[in-house]
């Protein structure tokens, strides 16, 4: 049987190793205990963060994007990582100890040595086909993840950290709404579109983003909002009519009601293409940007017509964000698999000026 670690667990570990760390960790329910040896937090006012998206394969791909990122880094420093879920492909972890976690984490990012935030992915929640989502409970794994790695972060399923932690110039909030897009709608109460897990979420996060005193807020969750790609936007993922869990419209209910409009930016995964979606009124002035294609592409060309400055569906890749007081701008990167080298592909400034 799987070692299942929940969202009951002893919160003490946490934040006290948080504290110690120079973040502020505001928790979605109650972690894991916390690591003793994780890699610090940046205490500075200027940051350097890799985003990387549906990156869990282990394979040639993942690999050679890792690389790819490793030569950027050896020319600046590396400030922060975020890893917009489905971490462990094709069908999650199976326990805290799995060793996919080294093959499909450790391994791969070694030399990337900085805190990673992690999202969870409807492929880390797998049932029965790969990526339903339909297992919750499984996606505790990763939180259990927690405590055994100097990088992985993930204390609870949603939680946010401000940087610096004395007078924030951002925020990253990072979300669950597996259980609002899930194939199988949960038949626990806990779980439901209004039960508890959600509506606790819900409260936390329009909270956390109205009361947050940092200068930047950025969201980070697997599903996007609007998405050029073949998954689609939240309200019609996958074109699957009726459904409202495997469509994505109670995701779609989530975001209008309080993502958008609160944070900056909002980074997504799930489709396996990099795109910087356009502002338009439709999103009250939240930016969409999708990095899903660490290990694997959708190939081909756009298949709606959201307004978008930059897509790429053919090319494995990676995002690098500058956070300053005054901005955020965007890198993004290319990758040839042969070779592991990346290529800088678009820049641009996300917010500020």
């Amino acid at each position: 049987m799987p070692v299942v670690v929940t969202r009951r667990s002893v919160l003490t570990g946490a934040l006290a190793a948080a504290a110690a760390l120079g973040a502020t960790l505001v928790p979605g329910g109650t972690p894991a205990r916390a690591a003793e040896s994780k890699f610090p937090f940046p205490t500075g006012r200027n940051l350097t963060v890799l985003v990387t998206g549906d990156a869990g394969t282990g394979a040639a791909g993942q690999l050679a994007v890792a690389a790819a990122a490793k030569q950027v880094f050896a020319n600046e420093p590396l400030s922060l990582a975020i890893g917009l879920g489905d971490n462990i492909y094709e069908d999650g972890a199976e326990s805290p100890t799995d060793d996919e976690f080294d093959t499909k984490f450790e391994i791969p990012n070694t030399g990337l040595d900085v805190p990673w935030l992690m999202a969870l992915g409807n492929h880390d929640n797998t049932l029965i086909v790969p990526g339903d989502g339909s297992w919750l409970e499984k996606g505790n794994n990763e939180v259990g993840f927690h405590s055994r790695s100097p990088r992985w972060w993930m204390p609870t399923r949603y939680y946010s950290v401000a940087l610096p932690a004395d007078n924030p110039v951002v925020e990253f909030f990072v979300l669950d709404i597996n259980p609002l897009c899930s194939y199988i709608p949960p038949l626990l109460g806990y779980w439901a579109e209004n039960g508890p897990y959600m509506n606790e979420q819900r409260d936390w996060l329009r909270t956390g983003l109205d009361s947050s005193s940092a200068t930047w807020k950025i969201v980070c969750n697997h599903f996007p909002y609007i998405n050029n790609g073949p998954h689609g936007n939240a309200g019609n993922y996958d074109g699957i009519p009726l459904l409202p869990h495997a469509n994505g419209t109670f995701a779609k209910r989530f975001f209008d009601d309080i993502v958008l409009g609160r944070a900056q930016l909002m980074f997504s995964g799930h489709d396996h293409s990099q795109q910087i979606l356009a502002q338009t009124p439709a999103t009250r002035g939240t930016r969409q940007v999708v990095c899903g294609a660490a290990s694997k592409t959708v190939g081909g060309q756009s298949r709606i017509t959201n307004p978008a400055v930059y897509q790429d569906f053919s090319s494995l890749g990676f995002m690098v964000l500058n956070i300053s007081p005054g901005a955020v701008a965007v890198r993004v990167y290319t990758v040839d698999v042969a070779s592991g080298s990346p290529t800088l592909a678009h820049q641009q400034l996300l917010a500020g000026a």
